[in-house]
């Protein structure tokens, strides 16, 4: 019997819009990142001055070894979007990836247990939740210095109560459920029903909070190598590529439009993704499209 509900599973989940075109942008994303350096037809830091500011291949003065045009240096659009696609690529994964284990470690044990330790966790996610996220990662960076690593921390550090804050309620619901006090009267331990009973009524949501940080993650990444704050110099990145080109959008306003664009639709995939998953996988939404 579980094979066949397995089955059943993916073919669901395979045949929403949603997850087709989401997985569709997220793993476009991904191959461009794990293969730019076959991909990217130049050295995303490659100068040629002499070449700067070039408009994309099918406009008028482009060049055709230059597809998508140049920046005020000279530098290879193109190629500068796909390394950059490795920057976000990686701090979405770790980022969220490290938010989601403390936000639902945390989540799990504050609603299950209550009392004073719920009331513990509870107060400090309410301090840190009183700052604006991205100020508070600013504050963080400044701290910790500049890096790729340093930014995945910092948004570990602050996004892992937005897993808590919904989390903890939805732990709060399930905990009452009968099945849950069944379990506590065949004499199963706190861990067993945490991880047995509880956690799996909580994945679908969890599923869709991952995806819709990994779209956070990006975002944030971008607006901190806007400031200078994320990456190295010598390091490709969208948000660096913003920042060099909105000097120039009078006169080469591909070399913005595109890295803005890069970001939207990386969001968006996460998004529609996770919204996908939550349609097909959530039990409550299946019974609401079945009525």
């Amino acid at each position: 019997m579980t094979q066949p509900f397995r089955a059943l599973e993916l073919r669901r989940i395979f045949a929403s819009p949603y997850v087709i075109a989401g997985g569709l942008i997220v793993a476009t994303v991904f191959f461009c990142a794990l293969f730019a350096p076959w991909l990217a037809p130049h050295d995303p830091e490659e100068q040629n001055l002499i070449a700067r500011l070039l408009p994309p291949a099918w406009m008028a003065g482009g060049d055709p070894s230059y597809l998508l045009g140049t920046d005020s240096l000279g530098r290879d659009v193109l190629s500068g979007l796909l390394y950059g696609a490795r920057v976000a690529a990686y701090v979405a994964v770790v980022a969220s990836f490290g938010a989601m284990l403390l936000g639902t470690v945390l989540a799990h044990i504050a609603g299950y247990f209550g009392g004073k330790v719920d009331w513990a966790i509870s107060r400090m996610v309410d301090v840190l939740m009183s700052f604006p996220p991205v100020v508070l990662s600013l504050i963080l960076i400044t701290a910790l210095g500049v890096g790729v690593n340093k930014v995945a921390l910092a948004i570990v550090l602050v996004d892992w109560t937005r897993f808590y804050r919904v989390l903890r309620s939805e732990v709060i619901v399930v905990v009452r459920r009968d099945y849950v006090s069944a379990a506590r009267l065949l004499g199963f331990t706190h861990n067993q029903i945490i991880w047995r009973e509880i956690l799996p009524a909580t994945v679908p949501l969890l599923i869709t909070l991952l995806s819709l940080e990994m779209g956070i993650a990006v975002v944030v990444e971008a607006i901190l190598s806007f400031v200078g704050l994320s990456v190295e110099a010598n390091v490709p990145a969208w948000g660096v590529m913003i920042a060099d080109a909105r000097n120039y959008v009078h006169d080469a306003a591909w070399g913005l439009i595109l890295p803005i664009l890069a970001v939207f639709f990386t969001v968006l995939g996460f998004n529609l993704l996770g919204d996908g998953l939550r349609r097909t996988l959530d039990p409550r939404l299946q019974l609401r499209v079945g009525r």
